[in-house]
């Protein structure tokens, strides 16, 4: 058996049994190493491990993790809520177009999907059950519009695509990522309403208009979050590592001066909460070296991409067929690890057939936000549904009409590059092909 066949077999193997994406990643590599190198080369483990996360644009990683919990605990998701609700007012399918916006919203200030929907959940599910939605469908729709922070920027999962793949400038994709962004929640808007209003979910007469002019006042600090991050990269006064500096930090002004919700002690269980995830998330990617350092030194990567260009010289016929493979992965894995896995792979593909690598990451991204919440994996359903009492069976129903209003919205991004690719070259960003 070739060294490549037994390095992918030895990381599904382990991937089947449950043990945990960074360590199968990690024992993949160490078989494609004993499998077809020298077993001098196990000497390598600690420098490519390093290697992969001393990196300098990772710091704002785990930074951003930070502001989303920041920001999640801070009572900013509840001031959106009542502005929203000031706009929409009462009326069949109001409070549905007031989570999808909220979410958007949250988006450019988290960019994580499954803090968006933990912090959109704990505030609008009361008051979507009082409001007469069933919790399944509540869930199912928080879920799906948090999903669109990982287009959004500031986007966790875009940051490691920038670092990934060679050349590609970051503030191009967070300005790639704007609309489709928001392509993707608009999408959501239509079917939420209709079956609202099909239903006769949320009477217009059950609930009052929050006050206009004290509700914006006090969801200032909130929308002025995202203007602070995405002015300051425009302008340049920051770098988008920086901004994630300035992200907690007027995230803790927010939290603890204005919104007065953060205590000391609040501050400290969340630097916690946050240090572990970012460390699941650093353990990946330092593991993910290992197994990238093989594949690319036995050639694997390339023996795979090769073999996917043997199915069809045609590349749309190609770019369907990696969508569905990333739909798939998605379905099953976290951004992080599919972004380390699969890249690699799709890489020659995208060099080959001369896609726009920033057109690219957008459409890779737009289909982990839908994996986000397709069952079985589905994280952000996985925290909607545990806030709401429900499990993730009930959910399935709902989820299919979302799922495919987000496809239609990616395949018209996939059809007309301009949604993506028109905010950074007018910005003057470099959004080149290779």
């Amino acid at each position: 058996m070739s060294p490549d066949l037994l390095m992918i077999l030895a990381f599904m193997l382990a991937l089947f049994l449950g043990v945990p994406v960074a360590f199968a990643l990690g024992l993949g590599g160490v078989v494609g190493i004993l499998s077809g190198l020298s077993t001098d080369m196990l000497a390598t483990l600690g420098t490519n491990t390093y290697n992969s996360v001393a990196k300098y644009p990772l710091i704002a990683i785990p930074l951003f993790i930070l502001t989303g919990a920041i920001f999640e605990r801070a009572g900013v998701a509840a001031s959106l809520v009542r502005f929203a609700q000031a706009i929409i007012g009462p009326r069949h399918g109001g409070l549905a177009v007031v989570a999808i916006l909220v979410c958007l919203i949250m988006g450019g200030m988290s960019g994580s999907g499954p803090a968006d929907a933990a912090a959109v959940a704990m505030v609008m599910l009361p008051s979507m059950k009082r409001a007469g939605y069933p919790q399944a469908f509540s869930a199912s729709l928080i879920a799906a519009s948090s999903s669109t922070a990982i287009l959004i920027p500031p986007s966790i999962a875009l940051i490691l695509y920038s670092i990934v793949v060679p050349g590609v400038d970051l503030r191009a994709l967070f300005a790639a990522g704007l609309f489709p962004g928001i392509l993707a929640g608009l999408s959501l808007l239509l079917p939420a309403w209709w079956l609202a209003k099909r239903n006769g979910w949320e009477s217009p007469e059950a609930s009052e208009r929050p006050p206009l002019g004290k509700s914006f006042r006090e969801a200032i600090p909130a929308l002025l979050a995202p203007v602070i991050i995405l002015g300051g990269l425009r302008s340049g006064l920051f770098t988008p590592t920086e901004a994630a500096v300035v992200a907690v930090a007027y995230g803790v002004i927010v939290g603890v001066v204005i919104y007065r919700s953060l205590s000391l002690r609040g501050m400290w269980e969340l630097l916690e909460e946050s240090a572990v995830t970012s460390g699941v998330v650093m353990l990946i990617i330092a593991l993910a070296g290992i197994f990238a350092w093989a594949g690319t030194t036995l050639g694997t990567f390339q023996h795979l991409a090769q073999a996917l260009l043997s199915l069809s010289e045609n590349g749309w016929t190609l770019l369907v067929l990696v969508m569905v493979l990333v739909l798939l992965a998605g379905m099953l894995l976290d951004a992080v690890s599919i972004y380390l896995i699969l890249i690699p792979i799709v890489l020659p593909l995208m060099q080959h057939f001369d896609w726009n690598p920033v057109w690219f990451g957008i459409l890779l991204a737009m289909n982990i936000a839908i994996g986000q919440f397709t069952p079985p994996v589905a994280v952000n359903l996985m925290v909607t549904t545990r806030i709401a009492g429900i499990r993730l069976e009930q959910t399935v129903g709902w989820t299919l009409i979302f799922i495919l209003a987000m496809l239609l919205s990616l395949v018209l991004v996939m059809l007309v590059p301009g949604i993506a690719l028109w905010l950074p070259d007018k910005l003057g960003y470099v959004v080149g092909s290779w």
